[in-house]
Parts: structure tokens; sequence; C-alpha cells
């Protein structure tokens, strides 16, 4: 049987290893470069443009989050690409939000501010979404830029960034509902290219959430063998003692 100050060595050497997770996501700027990782792995220059932030300071956020083993990175011929590093960090990512969104009214509050046209629009449920699909009867489009679409999008979805809307309108049909989504919750594209679509008179729709919910769930995705979300068979290789 273990003694109080064996059960409390226990303690002083466990809690500091969780804390090492707390620490990696204990700044907005680490949390937006998770939130874009979520939707696509992304070399430093791709995320420094993405953030605003100059390489030197993405570089720095990333290798705290390499550190605490949050993020992957693998080198793509002169760059080096970093992923999640699994999808219990997109779990903890979407958990995290969830906490501040009961727990923090300015989130509600922020939300609201700039999303205003968003109370007042339907919202299709994922679930909706999901028995919509096989049907044909809605046209889905992903408004997220084209790197994103291509490491991983919802089945049958039509890649159009929402700064392109416009000049591809023409490509939208008249005769069906439009759903249009993007990278999640937070993010304003899917608010964006709904409203442009209704100015159009075009019978358009957000979708509840955005990619890392519907992936996060489990639901049918369409992503190329070769890209995108890898850690399901990085699991299963450390699993069988392989490498990382």
């Amino acid at each position: 049987m273990l003694t109080p100050m064996a059960h409390r060595e226990f303690k002083d050497r466990i809690y500091p290893q969780f804390a090492r997770i707390a620490q990696a996501l204990a700044s907005d700027r680490r949390l937006e470069v998770l939130d874009l990782l979520a939707q696509a792995p992304r070399n430093v220059d791709a995320l420094a443009a993405e953030t605003g932030m100059s390489v030197a300071n993405v570089s720095q956020h990333l290798q705290i989050l390499r550190a605490a083993r949050v993020v992957d990175s693998e080198r793509d011929g002169t760059r080096i690409v970093y992923r999640l590093a699994g999808e219990s960090v997109l779990r903890l990512w979407l958990a995290l939000r969830s906490v501040a969104e009961e727990q923090l009214p300015d989130v509600g509050q922020i939300t609201r501010e700039f999303a205003a046209d968003r109370s007042g629009g339907r919202i299709v449920s994922r679930e909706e979404l999901e028995g919509l699909l096989p049907e044909g009867s809605v046209y889905l489009i992903d408004v997220r830029p084209v790197v994103e679409y291509e490491s991983g999008h919802l089945p049958g979805a039509v890649t159009i960034p929402v700064e392109d809307l416009p000049r591809r309108l023409a490509e939208i049909p008249r005769g069906r509902p439009v759903v249009a989504y993007c990278r999640g919750e937070y993010c304003l594209f899917a608010d964006d290219a709904v409203a442009f679509l209704r100015s159009q008179g075009i019978d358009a729709s957000r979708l509840e959430g955005g990619w890392p919910e519907w992936l996060v769930e489990g639901r049918a995705i369409t992503s190329p063998s070769d890209r995108g979300m890898q850690w399901s068979q990085k699991a299963d290789k450390r699993a069988a003692g392989g490498t990382r």
C-alpha cells in the first residue's frame, strides 16, 4: 500500500503534465492557430498569412504547441507542415469553446454583435443536413479557402470560397435551397455567403457549426487518402509500436 508521501509525490509529478497542455493553450493566438489547423495542415508561412502574425511569432507559438504534443509536424519538400496531433486535440479545443460559451456571457454577446443576421435566419442542423444529403434536395457549398476543402469536406459539397461567390453566382441553382458551411461556429464566412445569396433572391441557410463540429461527431466526410486529417493512421502506428 502506498504511503501518504507516495500519494503526494504522485500528484506532484502528474499534475504538472496536465498543466503542460493548459499552458500551451493559454494564448489567444495559439488557439487561433489550432483552429486553422483543425481545417487543414499548414506551413508557417500560410499560418502567418492567415493570422496576420509574423513568421517568427507563428514559429514560436508552434514550438510551444509542439512541445506539449498538441501539434505534429512533418517535412514536405523544403517546408515543415503542421497539423493537429490527434482527434483528442480537436475535441479539447471544441470542449474549451463549449465551456466558454456556458460560463462567459461575453462569448454570446460578441457573437451576436458580429453575426446579427444569424439569429433571424434559418440554421440547418447537422442532423437535418445529414438526412438531406442523400436526397440531393439541397445544394451544399463549402465557402472556406480551397486548401481547406481539399484537405477534407462534407460529402457532396461544392467549393466556392466566399470571396468568389459574386463571380460564380451563375453556378448556384435556383431550384433548390442552398446550405453554406465554413470553419465552424465562430467563423463568419458562411454568414457572409448566406447574406449575399439572400440579397440575390436565393433561398440560402447556414449550417449549424461547420467542418470541425461535423468531423468530431464522426459523420461521413470526403477526404483524399494522402491528405487531410491523418491522425487515425498515426494513432494506429503508435498503438502498433510504429514511429511517430
